[in-house]
Protein backbone atom coordinates (compact mmCIF):
# COMPACT_ATOMS: atom_id res chain seq x y z
CA UNK A 1 0.00 0.00 0.00
CA UNK A 2 1.07 3.51 -0.81
CA UNK A 3 0.16 5.93 1.87
CA UNK A 4 0.24 9.71 1.07
CA UNK A 5 0.08 10.82 4.58
CA UNK A 6 -1.57 9.38 8.04
CA UNK A 7 -4.83 10.42 8.99
CA UNK A 8 -7.57 8.98 10.86
CA UNK A 9 -10.61 7.64 9.56
CA UNK A 10 -11.09 6.49 5.94
CA UNK A 11 -14.21 8.07 4.10
CA UNK A 12 -16.83 5.83 2.77
CA UNK A 13 -18.30 6.26 -0.63
CA UNK A 14 -21.73 8.71 -0.69
CA UNK A 15 -22.63 7.18 -4.52
CA UNK A 16 -21.81 6.51 -7.63
CA UNK A 17 -22.85 8.83 -10.53
CA UNK A 18 -22.95 8.06 -14.05
CA UNK A 19 -21.85 10.74 -17.04
CA UNK A 20 -24.32 11.94 -19.38
CA UNK A 21 -23.48 12.71 -22.74
CA UNK A 22 -23.98 16.30 -24.53
CA UNK A 23 -23.43 18.44 -26.82
CA UNK A 24 -21.31 21.65 -26.67
CA UNK A 25 -20.18 25.06 -28.04
CA UNK A 26 -19.94 24.32 -31.74
CA UNK A 27 -21.14 20.68 -31.32
CA UNK A 28 -18.63 19.16 -29.19
CA UNK A 29 -19.32 15.93 -27.64
CA UNK A 30 -18.68 15.42 -23.82
CA UNK A 31 -19.52 13.44 -21.46
CA UNK A 32 -20.76 15.30 -17.71
CA UNK A 33 -20.97 13.71 -14.45
CA UNK A 34 -22.93 17.24 -13.62
CA UNK A 35 -24.76 19.18 -13.59
CA UNK A 36 -27.97 17.40 -14.34
CA UNK A 37 -31.72 16.48 -14.19
CA UNK A 38 -30.80 14.03 -11.24
CA UNK A 39 -27.39 16.05 -9.85
CA UNK A 40 -27.46 19.82 -10.24
CA UNK A 41 -23.67 20.51 -8.38
CA UNK A 42 -21.45 19.77 -5.56
CA UNK A 43 -20.76 22.58 -3.91
CA UNK A 44 -17.91 24.69 -4.54
CA UNK A 45 -18.31 22.76 -7.91
CA UNK A 46 -20.40 23.73 -10.51
CA UNK A 47 -19.82 21.26 -13.68
CA UNK A 48 -17.32 18.83 -14.88
CA UNK A 49 -16.95 18.54 -18.51
CA UNK A 50 -14.83 15.50 -20.23
CA UNK A 51 -14.41 16.05 -24.05
CA UNK A 52 -12.77 12.65 -25.51
CA UNK A 53 -10.77 10.99 -25.45
CA UNK A 54 -11.84 10.86 -29.30
CA UNK A 55 -10.16 10.55 -32.96
CA UNK A 56 -10.57 13.91 -34.63
CA UNK A 57 -10.34 13.71 -38.69
CA UNK A 58 -8.30 16.05 -40.52
CA UNK A 59 -10.68 19.67 -40.76
CA UNK A 60 -13.50 18.21 -38.22
CA UNK A 61 -12.15 19.96 -34.85
CA UNK A 62 -14.60 21.91 -33.45
CA UNK A 63 -14.39 24.50 -30.21
CA UNK A 64 -16.47 26.67 -28.58
CA UNK A 65 -15.76 30.19 -29.99
CA UNK A 66 -16.90 33.51 -28.37
CA UNK A 67 -18.99 33.13 -25.03
CA UNK A 68 -19.62 35.18 -21.44
CA UNK A 69 -18.13 33.78 -18.14
CA UNK A 70 -18.85 35.89 -14.72
CA UNK A 71 -18.87 35.01 -11.13
CA UNK A 72 -16.78 31.37 -11.29
CA UNK A 73 -13.71 30.14 -12.18
CA UNK A 74 -13.14 27.81 -15.08
CA UNK A 75 -10.17 25.01 -14.99
CA UNK A 76 -9.19 23.69 -18.27
CA UNK A 77 -6.69 20.58 -18.62
CA UNK A 78 -5.44 19.28 -21.51
CA UNK A 79 -4.34 15.59 -21.92
CA UNK A 80 -4.22 15.54 -25.94
CA UNK A 81 -4.52 17.97 -28.63
CA UNK A 82 -3.74 21.67 -28.67
CA UNK A 83 -6.04 24.35 -28.19
CA UNK A 84 -5.79 28.29 -28.88
CA UNK A 85 -7.94 30.43 -26.67
CA UNK A 86 -8.27 34.23 -26.67
CA UNK A 87 -10.13 36.67 -25.01
CA UNK A 88 -12.20 40.10 -24.16
CA UNK A 89 -8.97 41.75 -22.57
CA UNK A 90 -6.79 40.88 -25.48
CA UNK A 91 -5.06 37.77 -23.83
CA UNK A 92 -4.22 34.98 -26.17
CA UNK A 93 -2.16 31.58 -26.21
CA UNK A 94 -2.13 27.79 -26.87
CA UNK A 95 -2.46 25.02 -24.40
CA UNK A 96 -0.11 21.66 -25.42
CA UNK A 97 -0.20 18.81 -23.78
CA UNK A 98 -0.69 18.01 -20.20
CA UNK A 99 -1.19 22.02 -19.79
CA UNK A 100 -3.46 23.31 -17.31
CA UNK A 101 -5.35 27.23 -17.54
CA UNK A 102 -6.99 28.24 -14.24
CA UNK A 103 -9.00 31.30 -15.26
CA UNK A 104 -10.78 33.42 -12.82
CA UNK A 105 -13.88 35.12 -14.55
CA UNK A 106 -14.70 37.11 -12.15
CA UNK A 107 -16.44 40.29 -13.32
CA UNK A 108 -16.58 39.08 -16.38
CA UNK A 109 -14.89 38.52 -19.66
CA UNK A 110 -16.12 37.09 -23.36
CA UNK A 111 -13.69 33.60 -23.99
CA UNK A 112 -12.74 31.80 -27.09
CA UNK A 113 -12.18 28.04 -27.20
CA UNK A 114 -11.09 26.42 -30.62
CA UNK A 115 -8.43 24.14 -31.36
CA UNK A 116 -5.30 25.22 -32.76
CA UNK A 117 -4.64 25.99 -36.27
CA UNK A 118 -1.88 23.04 -37.31
CA UNK A 119 -4.10 20.37 -34.97
CA UNK A 120 -7.31 21.73 -36.90
CA UNK A 121 -5.99 21.09 -40.25
CA UNK A 122 -4.43 17.70 -39.46
CA UNK A 123 -6.27 16.15 -36.97
CA UNK A 124 -5.43 14.00 -33.96
CA UNK A 125 -5.87 12.51 -30.71
CA UNK A 126 -7.97 15.20 -28.25
CA UNK A 127 -9.33 14.99 -24.68
CA UNK A 128 -9.44 17.67 -22.22
CA UNK A 129 -10.94 18.09 -18.67
CA UNK A 130 -13.20 21.19 -17.94
CA UNK A 131 -13.96 21.71 -14.30
CA UNK A 132 -16.18 25.13 -12.98
CA UNK A 133 -15.44 26.17 -9.99
CA UNK A 134 -18.01 28.32 -8.15
CA UNK A 135 -16.45 32.08 -6.57
CA UNK A 136 -17.60 33.05 -3.09
CA UNK A 137 -19.91 36.09 -2.70
CA UNK A 138 -16.46 38.54 -1.43
CA UNK A 139 -15.21 37.40 -5.02
CA UNK A 140 -17.50 37.06 -7.83
CA UNK A 141 -16.04 40.56 -9.36
CA UNK A 142 -12.95 40.16 -8.47
CA UNK A 143 -10.70 41.41 -11.74
CA UNK A 144 -10.34 38.32 -14.22
CA UNK A 145 -7.21 36.37 -14.17
CA UNK A 146 -5.19 33.64 -15.81
CA UNK A 147 -2.81 30.90 -14.57
CA UNK A 148 -1.57 29.13 -17.18
CA UNK A 149 0.49 25.85 -16.16
CA UNK A 150 2.68 24.12 -18.67
CA UNK A 151 3.12 20.73 -18.26
CA UNK A 152 6.64 21.39 -17.22
CA UNK A 153 5.84 23.03 -14.08
CA UNK A 154 3.08 20.71 -12.90
CA UNK A 155 4.64 19.27 -10.08
CA UNK A 156 4.56 15.30 -10.64
CA UNK A 157 5.55 12.77 -8.06
CA UNK A 158 5.71 9.38 -7.23
CA UNK A 159 5.01 7.12 -4.40
CA UNK A 160 8.15 5.23 -2.84
CA UNK A 161 7.56 2.17 -5.00
CA UNK A 162 7.11 3.88 -8.14
CA UNK A 163 3.24 2.02 -8.44
CA UNK A 164 1.38 5.37 -7.88
CA UNK A 165 2.30 8.90 -10.33
CA UNK A 166 0.01 12.43 -8.94
CA UNK A 167 0.14 15.27 -10.94
CA UNK A 168 -0.76 17.89 -8.79
CA UNK A 169 -2.83 20.76 -9.93
CA UNK A 170 -4.16 22.00 -6.83
CA UNK A 171 -3.16 21.50 -3.49
CA UNK A 172 -0.67 18.97 -2.70
CA UNK A 173 0.03 15.68 -1.92
CA UNK A 174 3.47 13.63 -0.83
CA UNK A 175 3.89 17.23 1.02
CA UNK A 176 4.47 18.92 -2.42
CA UNK A 177 1.89 21.49 -3.49
CA UNK A 178 0.80 22.75 -6.58
CA UNK A 179 1.69 26.13 -8.26
CA UNK A 180 -1.54 27.27 -8.98
CA UNK A 181 -3.56 30.00 -6.12
CA UNK A 182 -6.65 29.39 -5.42
CA UNK A 183 -9.36 31.62 -4.36
CA UNK A 184 -11.15 29.10 -1.79
CA UNK A 185 -9.00 26.32 -0.31
CA UNK A 186 -8.94 23.15 -3.80
CA UNK A 187 -7.28 19.78 -3.88
CA UNK A 188 -7.25 18.78 -7.68
CA UNK A 189 -5.28 15.76 -8.42
CA UNK A 190 -4.56 13.22 -11.25
CA UNK A 191 -3.62 10.02 -10.00
CA UNK A 192 -2.38 7.08 -12.28
CA UNK A 193 -1.97 3.97 -10.21
CA UNK A 194 -0.49 0.84 -11.95
CA UNK A 195 -1.68 -2.82 -11.35
CA UNK A 196 -2.67 -3.46 -7.57
CA UNK A 197 -1.45 -0.09 -6.17
CA UNK A 198 -3.77 1.18 -3.55
CA UNK A 199 -3.49 5.32 -2.39
CA UNK A 200 -4.31 6.68 0.79
CA UNK A 201 -4.87 10.62 0.49
CA UNK A 202 -5.63 12.64 3.13
CA UNK A 203 -9.09 14.76 2.40
CA UNK A 204 -9.85 17.47 5.65
CA UNK A 205 -12.95 16.32 7.07
CA UNK A 206 -14.98 20.07 5.76
CA UNK A 207 -14.17 19.77 2.20
CA UNK A 208 -16.35 17.84 -0.53
CA UNK A 209 -14.79 15.69 -2.62
CA UNK A 210 -15.09 13.06 -5.05
CA UNK A 211 -13.33 11.35 -7.79
CA UNK A 212 -13.89 10.97 -11.98
CA UNK A 213 -12.69 7.67 -12.99
CA UNK A 214 -10.66 8.66 -16.59
CA UNK A 215 -9.63 5.00 -16.79
CA UNK A 216 -9.94 1.49 -15.97
CA UNK A 217 -11.49 0.40 -12.85
CA UNK A 218 -11.24 0.48 -9.05
CA UNK A 219 -11.74 0.33 -5.57
CA UNK A 220 -13.15 3.36 -3.88
CA UNK A 221 -13.44 4.47 0.00
CA UNK A 222 -13.27 2.88 3.20
CA UNK A 223 -16.27 0.24 1.64
CA UNK A 224 -13.93 -0.67 -1.51
CA UNK A 225 -17.54 0.27 -3.95
CA UNK A 226 -16.31 -0.42 -7.57
CA UNK A 227 -16.03 2.67 -10.17
CA UNK A 228 -15.06 2.48 -13.76
CA UNK A 229 -14.66 4.41 -16.53
CA UNK A 230 -17.06 7.69 -16.98
CA UNK A 231 -18.04 7.42 -13.71
CA UNK A 232 -18.04 10.12 -10.31
CA UNK A 233 -17.79 8.44 -7.14
CA UNK A 234 -18.78 10.76 -4.30
CA UNK A 235 -17.37 10.47 -0.47
CA UNK A 236 -19.12 11.22 2.33
CA UNK A 237 -17.67 13.57 5.30
CA UNK A 238 -17.15 11.08 7.50
CA UNK A 239 -13.16 10.60 7.43
CA UNK A 240 -10.16 12.74 7.19
CA UNK A 241 -8.70 10.79 3.88
CA UNK A 242 -10.05 8.55 0.90
CA UNK A 243 -8.67 5.22 -0.57
CA UNK A 244 -8.26 4.52 -3.98
CA UNK A 245 -7.39 0.99 -5.43
CA UNK A 246 -6.58 -0.19 -8.73
CA UNK A 247 -8.64 -3.41 -8.89
CA UNK A 248 -7.12 -4.92 -12.50
CA UNK A 249 -4.23 -6.86 -12.99
CA UNK A 250 -3.42 -5.55 -16.21
CA UNK A 251 -4.05 -2.03 -17.09
CA UNK A 252 -3.55 1.15 -14.90
CA UNK A 253 -6.22 2.93 -13.13
CA UNK A 254 -6.74 6.78 -14.23
CA UNK A 255 -8.31 9.28 -11.69
CA UNK A 256 -8.87 12.77 -10.85
CA UNK A 257 -9.16 13.34 -7.01
CA UNK A 258 -11.20 16.86 -6.42
CA UNK A 259 -12.32 18.67 -2.98
CA UNK A 260 -12.87 21.84 -2.13
CA UNK A 261 -14.29 23.35 1.01
CA UNK A 262 -18.23 24.19 0.41
CA UNK A 263 -19.07 27.91 0.24
CA UNK A 264 -22.62 27.21 1.73
CA UNK A 265 -24.02 30.44 -0.46
CA UNK A 266 -27.48 30.66 -2.84
CA UNK A 267 -26.55 29.90 -6.57
CA UNK A 268 -28.06 31.07 -9.65
CA UNK A 269 -27.16 30.26 -12.85
CA UNK A 270 -28.22 31.17 -16.23
CA UNK A 271 -25.65 29.65 -18.65
CA UNK A 272 -22.22 31.07 -18.14
CA UNK A 273 -23.17 33.05 -15.55
CA UNK A 274 -23.03 32.34 -11.97
CA UNK A 275 -24.21 34.54 -8.94
CA UNK A 276 -25.54 34.95 -5.98
CA UNK A 277 -29.40 36.77 -6.91
CA UNK A 278 -31.58 36.94 -9.70
CA UNK A 279 -30.83 40.45 -9.76
CA UNK A 280 -27.23 39.92 -10.36
CA UNK A 281 -27.98 37.48 -13.13
CA UNK A 282 -29.71 40.12 -14.84
CA UNK A 283 -27.50 42.70 -14.62
CA UNK A 284 -24.40 40.11 -15.95
CA UNK A 285 -26.51 39.80 -18.99
CA UNK A 286 -27.24 43.39 -19.49
CA UNK A 287 -23.62 44.15 -18.78
CA UNK A 288 -22.81 41.29 -21.67
CA UNK A 289 -25.57 42.74 -24.25
CA UNK A 290 -24.78 45.97 -24.22
CA UNK A 291 -21.06 45.47 -24.22
CA UNK A 292 -19.25 45.76 -21.34
CA UNK A 293 -17.59 42.56 -21.06
CA UNK A 294 -15.80 43.24 -24.15
CA UNK A 295 -15.65 42.07 -27.68
CA UNK A 296 -12.88 39.42 -28.85
CA UNK A 297 -10.66 41.20 -31.34
CA UNK A 298 -10.84 38.93 -34.64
Amino acid sequence: MTTLHLSKERRTVAGIISSVETLEGEGILVRRPFPKSTFSDFDPFLLLDELGPVEVAPGQAKGAPNHPHRGFETVTYLLKGRLEHKDSLGHTGTLNPGDVQWMTAGSGIVHSEMPEREFARTGGRLHALQLWVNLPQRSKLIPPRYQEISAERIPTVQSDDGLVTVKIIAGSAFGVSAAIETQTPIMYLHLILQPGATVVQPVPRDYNAFAYVLEGEGAFGADSERGEDGKMVLFAQDGEEVAIANSSAEVPLEVLLIGGVPLNEPVVRYGPFVMNTEAEIETAFADYRNGRMGTINV
